[in-house]
């Protein structure tokens, strides 16, 4: 059973080792993380606080993990 999701043999296919995997992913996650943020404040002002909440429910870790997966996100050479 894999904790992590994608399977981690699908995201070491990606990069060239688990350190440029965990670089990656943790820059990409805290890009995200930026992002949302500043969405999340323009959002309040026009929607609930609930539904916002709903909106951004997947982690920000999560969300770069899948975009390396995807070959979305690659490490600069």
């Amino acid at each position: 059973m894999s904790v992590v999701n994608p399977p981690i043999d699908n995201l070491l296919e990606q990069v060239d080792s688990k350190f440029t995997l965990c670089t990656l992913a943790s820059k990409r996650a805290r890009q995200i993380n930026d992002m949302i943020h500043g969405v999340r404040d323009q959002a309040l002002n026009v929607m609930s606080a609930s539904d916002v909440s709903h909106i951004t429910d997947e982690k920000p870790l999560s969300l770069s993990m899948e975009e390396i997966a995807q070959g979305d996100v690659k490490a600069a050479q």
